[in-house]
C-alpha cells in the first residue's frame, strides 16, 4: 500500500481517517446525508434507516440512538416559520378557511418531510463527534492515533 491512510479489508481499498473532525464539519455532513468521519459515504440507507456503516471509511453506525428528537427540532422548525406565515396571511388578507387549508397543509407535510432526513443525520453526526452512545469506543480509536501524531517531534520542556 502507497497510501498509510489507506487500509486494505477483505480485498478492497477502504480510508482510515486520522484527523480530528469538528462538531460543526461533523453535523454538516450528517446534515447532507454523508459519513460524519469521512463525508464522502452514504449516511442513509433508506429514507430514515441509517446504514449500518460508511461504505468508504467502514465508520459502524449501529450505535446511533437518534429516536425522536430529529422529529422534535423539524416540528419546532417547520412550527415557527408556518404558524408565524399562516397568521400574517389571515391578519392581512383573510382568505377563507379552505383556502388556508389548502397552502399550509401540504406546505407544512413537504417542509416536514423535506427537514426530517437532514435532521437525523445532523443528530447522527452529533452522537458520532461527541462519542455518544456506541461511538464513544470509536472515538476513543481515532482520538488516539491523533494524539501520537501531534506529539512526534516535540521536545519536552521543563
Amino acid at each position: 500500500m502507497d497510501d498509510p491512510d489507506q487500509v486494505k479489508d477483505d480485498g478492497e481499498r477502504k480510508t482510515t481517517m486520522t484527523e480530528t473532525v469538528s462538531l460543526p464539519k461533523a453535523m454538516w455532513r450528517g446534515f447532507t446525508m454523508k459519513c460524519p468521519n469521512c463525508g464522502r459515504g452514504h449516511l442513509f440507507g433508506r429514507f430514515l434507516k441509517v446504514a449500518d456503516h460508511c461504505e468508504v471509511c467502514s465508520e459502524d453506525f449501529t450505535p446511533q440512538r437518534a429516536d425522536d428528537f430529529p422529529a422534535y427540532l423539524v416540528i419546532v422548525v417547520v412550527g415557527h416559520v408556518v404558524v408565524p406565515a399562516l397568521l400574517w396571511l389571515e391578519m392581512n388578507y383573510a382568505p377563507p378557511a379552505w383556502l388556508q387549508l389548502a397552502i399550509w397543509l401540504p406546505f407544512t407535510l413537504f417542509s416536514a418531510l423535506a427537514l426530517l432526513q437532514p435532521t437525523k443525520g445532523a443528530i447522527v453526526g452529533l452522537q458520532w463527534q461527541l462519542g455518544m452512545e456506541g461511538f464513544a469506543a470509536t472515538r476513543r480509536r481515532a482520538v488516539a492515533p491523533a494524539r501520537a501524531q501531534s506529539s512526534v517531534g516535540r521536545t519536552r520542556e521543563a
